[in-house]
């Protein structure tokens, strides 16, 4: 980074989350290193999304510790990113929405524009710039939350299923930019209901069954020999979905 740190590893230390007196995860020991790109595969109502907001501080836990390597201070601009499964998008122009994001971010006036072009070219999105956001595609308002998380450098990326709902194109289209992405340096870590998506994009998985992480391995033990029972019965399809 330009500051000469990082935020990586990311830390979590015996964390555990609870809504309305309801535990939804527990005693969660997990480091995220910026060495492999991390998919985070579980039932529905295991925890998953909780998890990923909590990594990206949208939440708090109830107890333990969410820990960067070295946190930002508020006046550096922010390194890390999340999109999600339904892009949150402004009632502004395709290239309003990232000249907006630039401006938030303390980029100077003039270089916003030439940024955010850039931007939407590096996902195909550069004939609609002047289109309103909300009318685009389901797969073109993904491409373009990409595209503005993208073009803000960030060094670690959150990704709750960003090809829900989408077409095989799309899922294509998509999965191509989130290569991309990795390939331009920033980690990536992502929620995946599409098992071969997590085969394609991912080097880890971490699985999260019931609140707690059953499983860390690598993408090719995990499908091959998963190590315990609930993956087994969850990659077999016989895992009760929540």
């Amino acid at each position: 980074m330009a500051n000469g740190s990082s935020l990586l590893p990311l830390t979590l230390e015996r964390v555990s989350f609870a809504a309305r007196g309801h535990a939804i995860l527990r005693d969660i020991d997990l480091t995220i290193r910026a060495d492999a790109r991390t998919a985070i595969l579980g039932p529905n109502g295991a925890g998953k999304s909780v998890l990923l907001r909590l990594c990206h501080g949208l939440l708090s836990p109830t107890s333990g510790r969410v820990r960067w390597a070295n946190p930002e201070r508020p006046y550096q601009p922010r390194r890390q990113a999340m999109v999600f499964q339904r892009p949150v998008l402004l009632r502004r122009s395709v290239l309003g929405n990232l000249t907006f994001a630039l401006a938030v971010a303390g980029v100077r006036r003039a270089d916003r524009a030439p940024r955010a072009r850039d931007g939407l070219a590096r996902v195909g999105l550069q004939a609609l710039a002047f289109r309103p956001a909300r009318v685009l595609s389901g797969g073109e308002q993904q491409r373009l939350a990409l595209a503005r998380a993208w073009m803000l450098k960030p060094e670690i990326l959150f990704l709750d299923e960003p090809t829900a709902n989408l077409d095989p194109s799309a899922t294509r289209e998509i999965e191509s930019i989130i290569q991309s992405i990795h390939d331009s340096g920033t980690k990536i870590v992502m929620i995946t209901h599409n098992l071969g998506q997590a085969q394609r994009l991912a080097d880890e998985i971490v699985f999260v069954d019931r609140g707690r992480i059953a499983e860390r391995s690598s993408v090719e033990q995990f499908f091959r020999n998963p190590a315990t029972a609930e993956a087994a019965a969850f990659l077999q399809g016989e895992l009760p979905w929540r």
